[in-house]
């Protein structure tokens, strides 16, 4: 018999409790229902990564808005480093030419995702253009770009959980830690 996955030993630290994310999602809940009250709001899910802060953010916004899913990379295969190289798997189903566009994101780092991502949707003309991640990490950025929401900002250290991942996998663990460098990410059987 396999021994039990215990996914909770590859991570060195708790960086954000559940309760902490909790409450941070629902503060930034009512900010956005308050800014975007009367507004023909449309919230963009950034795949894979944002779906667990999607979910609950929107759960915790009372006005009317929109969903809709994007899946844009600039991560290779090491998930650790940014190969500068941006690519959309999906693009949204909605057109956003004249309306509020709020771009949900896990985390920002480089930047370099999001510029990109920016740039083709301000091409579409929406009646403005914001983003809100749960996580920013300046330290890291390369371009030119701040988040207009933020949930917390975070150190320079490679994070999981909360939708956040390596190689993959992690997403599902319900707080956002630090990977312990000493352990492998995972291991395939098989």
């Amino acid at each position: 018999m396999p021994e039990k996955t215990d996914m909770n030993k590859d991570i060195a630290r708790t960086l954000l409790s559940q309760e902490q994310l909790v409450v941070r999602i629902a503060e930034l809940g009512a900010q956005l229902s308050e800014d975007y009250e009367g507004k023909d709001v449309i919230l963009v899910c950034i795949l894979k990564g944002a779906v667990h802060f999607f979910s609950d953010l929107s759960r915790r916004m009372t006005c009317h808005l929109e969903m809709d899913f994007m899946a844009i990379s600039s991560y290779g295969n090491s998930a650790r480093k940014t190969s500068g190289i941006v690519r959309i798997a999906k693009d949204m189903d909605s057109s956003i030419t004249g309306r509020h566009v709020l771009i949900v994101e896990d985390i920002m780092d480089s930047g370099l995702t999001l510029k990109h991502l920016t740039s083709l949707l301000e091409s579409r003309q929406p009646a403005s253009l914001k983003i809100c991640c749960l996580l920013d990490k300046p330290e890291r950025r390369e371009c030119d770009i701040a988040p207009d929401y933020v949930g917390f900002t975070i150190p320079n250290e490679f994070v999981l959980g909360y939708g956040l991942d390596y190689d993959g996998y992690y997403r599902n663990v319900p707080y956002v830690g630090i990977m312990d460098p000493a352990t492998p990410a995972h291991t395939r059987e098989g």
